[in-house]
C-alpha cells in the first residue's frame, strides 16, 4: 500500500514562529502562557491564552489579502508557506489536480466576523465589507491555501475541533492512498476575541485562574480547566515514491495509521470512545501496544476528562507503560490547530530523538498511574502516538514512525 509521508513543516505558535524557533523553545520548556492582550478579557472569568508572539502579517501576507483576511487564516497562510518551502516542492512541476488541501476549523474566522456584525450593528450595512461573505467561513484557511498556491486536488475542511488536525492528516493519507502525490494538511486557528471567548466559557472547560503557570495543568492534582490559545501547523504530506522521486530534503516520518471514533451518549453506559480510537490507529499501522515509544496526550487540563484519559492510556499500556507528553502546557489548547502541532511536535521529537516535557506539573495525581514527562527526556523514538479529543465527543488518534 502506498505510504504517507510528512517533508515539511510550518508552525506558528504562542512559543515560536517557525519551526525551529518553536522547537527549540519547547525542549526548554518555554511557555507562551500569559494574559491576554488582543483584547480587554478583565470583564470576564477567564483572562489567560497562549498568543502567537512577534507576527507581523504585512511581513508574510501580500498586501491584496490583507482586507479579506482575519488573523486565523493569515497565521494558517504563513504556515502553509512555510512547510511547503521546507519541503522544497515546486508545486508547478506536479500535475494540475496532483496536490489537494485538507485543513480542520473549529468556528471559522470568528474575530473577522465580530467586527464586521459590530459595524453593522453600531453605523449601518454600509460598513460591512464584502468579504464578510467569505472571510469568516470554516473552509476559508482551505481555500485561501488552495489559491495562493494554485492547489486543485481534492480539499476539504474537517470540524471536529481539537480532534479536526488529527482528521485532517488521516484524510490526507487517504488521498495519498488514492494517487495523489501531495496534500497540504493539518490547522491553525485564532479565537481570541470576545466572540470566539464567551463560548468557551459557556462550557465550564476553561480555566478561571489568573497565574499563567498554574492556569493549565493537566493531569496535576491541581487541574482546574484548559487555556485556550491560537497557532497550529500546516503539514505536507506526500506519497514517499514522489517524495524519493525528487530527492526530497526533508522526511520527518510516516503517516502510518489513523482512527477516529465519537464518544456515546451520556448516561448508556458505555465507555469514552479515546481507548477505541488508540486501538484502532494503532491497529492500522500494524503495531502492539508495546512498540509504541511515546504518547502526546490530549490532555484536557479538565479533572474529570483528564481521569478518563488515563485510564485509556493505563488500560492500553499498563501503569506507567509508556511516557506520556503534553508539550501543549506551553501552548493552550489550540481548538483546531491543537492536535496538528502536535503532530508536527512528536515528528520533531522523533527526528532528534527526544520526549519534550509537560511544563509546570510537577507530578502527575498519583490515581492516573501514568508516567508524564515534565522534563526534556531523551530517549530512542521510533513510534509515537498523538491523541486529541474534540468538544462534542470527538475522539481521534494518530500514529507517527519515524523515517528510516
Amino acid at each position: 500500500m502506498t505510504t504517507a509521508v510528512v517533508t515539511g513543516l510550518g508552525i506558528t505558535a504562542p512559543n515560536g514562529l517557525g519551526t525551529e524557533e518553536f522547537w527549540k523553545a519547547t525542549l526548554a520548556g518555554e511557555s507562551g502562557l500569559g494574559t491576554v492582550t488582543r483584547f480587554d478579557a478583565g470583564q470576564y472569568p477567564s483572562s489567560v491564552a497562549g498568543e502567537v508572539p512577534g507576527y507581523a502579517a504585512e511581513d508574510h501576507i501580500p498586501s491584496r489579502l490583507m482586507p479579506q483576511t482575519d488573523h486565523m487564516t493569515r497565521l494558517a497562510l504563513t504556515a502553509a508557506d512555510w512547510a511547503l518551502t521546507d519541503a522544497g516542492l515546486d508545486t508547478g512541476e506536479l500535475p494540475e489536480y496532483g496536490i489537494g488541501v485538507v485543513t480542520s476549523a473549529s468556528g471559522g474566522a470568528v474575530e473577522f466576523g465580530q467586527r464586521e456584525l459590530q459595524n453593522l450593528w453600531s453605523k449601518g450595512k454600509e460598513y460591512v465589507s464584502a468579504y464578510q461573505s467569505f472571510a469568516w467561513f470554516y473552509a476559508v484557511n482551505t481555500g485561501q491555501i488552495s489559491i495562493r498556491h494554485k492547489l486543485r486536488g481534492p480539499s476539504g475542511v474537517l470540524l471536529t475541533e481539537q480532534a479536526g488536525g488529527i482528521d485532517a492528516l488521516g484524510h490526507a493519507r487517504r488521498h495519498i492512498r488514492k494517487g495523489f502525490p501531495a496534500v497540504v494538511a493539518g490547522g491553525v486557528d485564532a479565537a481570541l476575541c470576545p466572540w470566539g471567548w464567551v463560548p468557551q466559557i459557556a462550557s465550564g472547560l476553561m480555566s478561571t485562574v489568573d497565574d499563567p503557570a498554574r492556569a493549565y495543568l493537566p493531569f496535576s492534582a491541581d487541574a482546574s480547566g484548559y487555556v485556550p490559545g491560537e497557532g497550529g501547523a500546516i503539514l505536507l504530506v506526500e506519497d514517499a515514491a514522489s517524495a524519493a522521486a525528487r530527492d526530497a530534503e526533508h522526511v520527518y516520518g510516516e503517516v502510518a495509521g489513523y482512527a477516529a471514533t465519537l464518544d456515546p451518549d451520556p448516561g448508556t453506559g458505555r465507555p469514552p470512545g479515546l481507548r477505541r480510537a488508540a486501538e484502532n490507529a494503532l491497529a492500522d499501522a500494524g503495531v502492539a501496544p508495546g512498540d509504541v515509544d511515546v504518547v502526546f496526550a490530549d490532555a484536557s487540563g479538565v479533572p474529570e476528562l483528564d481521569r478518563a484519559e488515563a485510564q485509556a492510556l493505563t488500560g492500553l499500556f499498563g501503569p506507567a507503560g509508556v511516557p506520556v507528553t503534553a508539550p501543549k502546557t506551553m501552548t493552550g489548547r489550540l481548538l483546531a490547530g491543537g492536535a496538528a502541532l502536535d503532530a508536527a511536535t512528536a515528528l520533531l521529537a522523533l527526528r532528534d530523538g527526544v520526549v519534550p516535557p509537560t511544563v509546570n506539573v510537577a507530578a502527575p495525581a498519583p490515581e492516573h498511574g501514568i508516567d508524564l514527562v515534565t522534563e526534556a527526556r531523551e530517549a530512542n523514538l521510533r513510534t509515537a502516538l498523538v491523541l486529541a479529543r474534540g468538544h462534542g465527543g470527538f475522539n481521534a488518534a494518530l500514529v507517527l514512525r519515524r523515517a528510516a
